[in-house]
């Protein structure tokens, strides 16, 4: 159960007509009261002698009893309970109750003697009420509604419980704010597909995602087409900025410019230069590790996202709060980054990966920024390789990069579950699915034609990975063996062996680095590690002839190849 407090207005009755009339778009069905400050306010929804003007005169009464001087000028308090999508549909009678506990518990009407404010609660809608309040209250003094937004979300809470509703994750202050219903309304008009807010606030993450300094931030944002102001100080310093999409105007045909900080609080230009002084603290620390450069291309840059992907799942488990937290925000710049530079046929889900995960990208834990610098890095060399094709090496590698992702969002979920963020442990379980989904996509074509592959390699070939197999990994490998992916998980290890690498060893540290018994399909998790791990091409065609060396190796050792057999194709599944 959602409230949405709004305490801006300044006329009663035009908000009555909006509640009581069709709604902008014929979605308002029998307006009518459910609720009111004394049970017996007119109802210009089932009384057809009541009119709009009587509400309205009956709940200003207290305002335009004060002298005109001291009338507020804005005083007209609106919130909006909005029911969940799974929920029941709930009577008048619930839905006056909750009217009832949620100005009760807002301090708008407390109850128990004291002085309360005038308001009536209607219902247009099977899922939602709204409840109109006047911010004066009878004996002419203003209600203690400090915070009444969030006094309303701790009421929904326990409403939630008591009627067996869908209990929403409360929240901790840190999310991006919401669109309003007017840019809902605007964005629908428009043919968007998202508000203006979100789309700019998508926008300006890519364009920081793995930025390292203002003028390329900047750069970024205008090559992108939006339109930008800068707040200097008299001295010349920057001291934030604006941004507005070009097609987005008011009524006077202005640009809507909205604030970073008012995007995400994230995006803030001194929350953003946190990111940026971060890496510098990090390249002044003293390190072993050798300085990167730009990738090729984009297989290799994927390459190189995976592996950092991989080693940032360890830190998130077993790091410090301040430094998980830290690689937690900059895995959300790698998935902007993987969504703005991947084919079309993964995009949208990619897309909806880094949009729901930037919900999970902040919490209270205050991010150590620089330890985080091997994922800023692969986000940086992700947008400068380039867009990827969709199929090749480019395709494998995009696939391996999202397999190691999920991971790392997975464990997102667990840390931020475990220190009772529950909104983030939701939104990172969201971007999960989102990530299966184009995994799924992904990797089909690469793991098929490793499948293929696999069915064609020589049985005594076979027999040797299935013996690697069972040394390296006897608890899991009578499981491994009976999935689809075994074939493709056998071809890789040929190639392995191919490459002078001792298989069973390769498969053991796989194994050995992160949990298994959860994985839709352990085989396919472990293609992906141990081509990772062994730097094996990841599109096949090109290792092919390794499989053929292993294959003449075990001819020269004795053994004979028997004739391939062709089977029907499997289907694969997601590890």
């Amino acid at each position: 159960m959602i409230p949405s407090v709004n305490e801006s207005g300044s006329r009663t009755i035009g908000l009555l007509a909006y509640l009581y009339g069709p709604g902008k778009h014929e979605e308002h069905t029998d307006p009518h009261l459910v609720a009111s400050f004394d049970g017996m306010s007119p109802d210009p929804g089932r009384d057809p002698k009541a009119t709009l003007k009587d509400l309205q005169q009956l709940l200003d009464q207290p305002v335009q009893a004060l002298p005109k001087h001291a009338r507020p000028a804005k005083h007209v308090w609106h919130t909006s309970v909005r029911a969940t999508a799974d929920d029941r549909i709930l009577t008048d009678e619930e839905w006056g109750d909750i009217a009832r506990r949620i100005v009760a518990s807002t301090g708008i009407d407390p109850g128990d003697g004291q002085p309360g404010c005038r308001w009536a609660a209607v219902r247009h809608a099977d899922d939602h009420i709204h409840i109109v309040a006047t911010l004066i209250c009878e004996d002419g003094g203003r209600p203690d509604d400090f915070r009444s937004g969030k006094r309303a979300q701790a009421e929904c809470r326990l409403i939630e419980k008591e009627l067996g509703l869908h209990q929403v994750a409360p929240g901790d202050g840190t999310a991006a704010q919401r669109p309003t219903s007017a840019e809902r309304h605007k964005a629908e008009r428009q043919g968007r597909e998202r508000t203006a807010r979100e789309e700019l606030r998508e926008t300006v993450r890519r364009a920081v995602a793995g930025a390292q300094s203002e003028s390329e931030f900047f750069d970024r944002l205008a090559a992108a087409g939006l339109l930008i102001r800068k707040r200097v100080a008299p001295s010349g310093n920057l001291l934030g900025y604006k941004v507005a999409l070009p097609d987005d105007r008011n009524a006077q045909d202005e640009p809507v410019f909205y604030p970073g900080a008012r995007l995400a609080p994230d995006l803030s230009l001194p929350r953003i230069r946190e990111r940026w002084s971060g890496d510098a603290r990090d390249q002044d620390a003293p390190t072993d590790t050798p300085v990167r450069t730009a990738p090729d291309g984009p297989a290799d840059a994927r390459r190189r996202t995976a592996s950092a992907a991989w080693q940032a799942v360890l830190v998130v488990e077993h790091g410090e709060d301040a430094v998980a937290a830290a690689y937690i925000a900059a895995t959300g710049e790698v998935l902007d980054a993987l969504a703005k530079t991947s084919a079309a046929h993964t995009r949208r889900e990619l897309r909806e990966a880094a949009f729901a995960f930037e919900r999970a990208s902040r919490s209270h834990v205050r991010a150590e920024r620089g330890h985080d610098r091997a994922l800023r890095q692969a986000a940086r060399d992700l947008v400068h390789g380039g867009p990827a094709l969709g199929r090749g090496e480019d395709g494998a590698t995009t696939a391996m990069a999202i397999d190691m992702l999920f991971f790392l969002i997975t464990a997102a979920a667990h840390w931020h579950a475990k220190k009772g963020h529950a909104q983030q442990a939701a939104a990172a379980h969201r971007a999960a699915e989102h990530l299966r989904t184009a995994y799924q996509t992904a990797a089909a074509q690469p793991l098929r034609a490793l499948y293929q592959r696999g069915r064609r390699l020589g049985r005594p070939l076979q027999q040797r990975q299935t013996s690697v197999l069972r040394e390296a990994m006897p608890e899991l490998a009578e499981r491994i063996l009976t999935e689809p992916g075994w074939y493709a998980l056998a071809a890789t290890l040929a190639d392995a062996e191919a490459a002078g690498h001792d298989p069973a060893a390769l498969l053991a540290d796989a194994a050995g680095r992160r949990e298994l018994d959860t994985a839709e399909s352990v085989s396919d998790v472990l293609v992906w590690r141990v081509r990772r791990a062994a730097d094996l091409p990841t599109d096949t065609s090109d290792t092919v002839s390794g499989s053929h060396a292993a294959e003449r190796s075990t001819r020269r050792a004795g053994l004979s190849r028997p004739a391939s057999r062709s089977l029907p194709e499997t289907p694969l599944t997601r590890g």
